[in-house]
């Protein structure tokens, strides 16, 4: 079988937000604007963009 995937998009910038978010994003590989990371799809992942839902957008998965 073939794990999901999850690609994000960075949509903002991480600016003048709390330090964990900034970190939340580096997690995600993700720290520049209009970056693109393909993950696995885990809960641990989905709850990562839930806390940063604002600065990403699912672009497919």
């Amino acid at each position: 079988m073939t794990k999901k995937t999850v690609t994000l998009e960075q949509i903002a910038s991480p600016i003048r937000r709390e330090g964990s978010q900034q970190a939340t994003l580096i997690g995600l590989k993700l720290n520049k604007l209009h970056r693109r990371a393909t993950l696995e799809d885990t809960p641990a992942v989905r709850g990562m963009i839930a806390k940063v839902a604002h600065l990403v957008k699912v672009v497919e998965g």
